[in-house]
């Protein structure tokens, strides 16, 4: 079975980053499943996430619910991220007794 990550983009209007980050998202998800989310950040619900996660400027990302990046979104470290998350995989649960 095959992990989807979860991905949440924080964008707003007018942002030529934003646009960097979906091609780039786009490119990784040839390769890997990926569930995207875009919020915009200037929304309430965006705010929320924005403060919480740390995010100074969009876009800001976040890779299976917790901070990744914001700014300028790297191929190569969100590969290597993906690569790691679906190599260790979910953790097995332990036998109820």
């Amino acid at each position: 079975m095959t992990t989807s990550h979860r991905i949440t983009v924080l964008t707003q209007a007018d942002c030529a980053l934003c646009e960097h980050a979906k091609t780039v998202l786009a490119k990784a998800g040839a390769d890997h499943p990926l569930d995207i989310t875009e919020i915009d950040l200037t929304s309430e619900e965006g705010r929320r996430l924005g403060a919480e996660a740390g995010v100074l400027f969009a876009p800001g990302v976040l890779l299976n619910g917790e901070p990744f990046s914001y700014g300028r979104l790297s191929e190569r470290r969100l590969r290597r991220a993906l690569k790691a998350a679906t190599t260790i995989g979910p953790t097995p649960t332990s036998p109820t007794s």
